[in-house]
């Protein structure tokens, strides 16, 4: 009888756990990356949408996230027409993201840690081109919107085309290692 108790009481622990961790999935259509790339005359800047993700809450307190990333559809958003297609085009090739081999990119979080009321400061462990490294960012969480905003190295994941830290004389055509992730996410 009495590790019949005990069984109980390990479950009933378990399933209280268990019942305070929510996982709140995104609203893919409502969330939104915005990117800003820049080089030495100028820059640009797009979107690439989310796939699938989702934010665990213990509480209403931040404790995970993973999210998957279509890559296929970054798009420029300060061109049109030819220019725009061509930029596109080049982004989505091997000198950039290889998204015809790399068709996804994904983000797990992996520590979280209150740093102020709704913020959290988060490591986290990002995927691109199969490459995996970590990233640091901080994360507000209000109502059922998270944001943030973070720069990410992309020669990190192999990406150097016109990088000035790889080719030291490429003067002008250089373009920034690190670019501007803003992201919005609704659940």
């Amino acid at each position: 009888m009495k590790n019949l108790k005990s069984i109980a009481l390990a479950f009933l622990a378990l399933v209280t756990v268990t019942v305070t961790a929510q996982t709140k999935k995104i609203n893919v259509a409502g969330s939104s990356i915005e990117w800003l790339g820049k080089k030495v005359t100028g820059q640009h800047n797009g979107t690439v949408n989310f796939k699938d993700g989702a934010l665990v809450f213990k509480g209403k307190a931040l404790k995970g996230g993973s999210f998957t990333v279509d890559m296929n559809s970054l798009t420029a958003t300060d061109l049109k027409g030819e220019y725009q297609g061509k930029l596109n085009g080049h982004l989505k090739d091997d000198d950039f993201f290889g998204t015809e081999k790399f068709p996804t990119a994904t983000l797990v979080f992996k520590n979280i840690g209150a740093k102020a009321k709704d913020v959290y400061a988060v490591t986290a462990d990002l995927t691109i081109k199969g490459i995996t490294k970590p990233v640091t960012f901080d994360i507000t969480v209000k109502g059922n919107t998270a944001t943030t905003t973070f720069n990410v190295d992309r020669t990190k994941y192999g990406i150097e085309y016109n990088s000035k830290s790889i080719f030291s004389a490429i003067g002008d055509k250089a373009i920034n290692d690190e670019f501007e992730l803003k992201v919005t996410l609704k659940f």
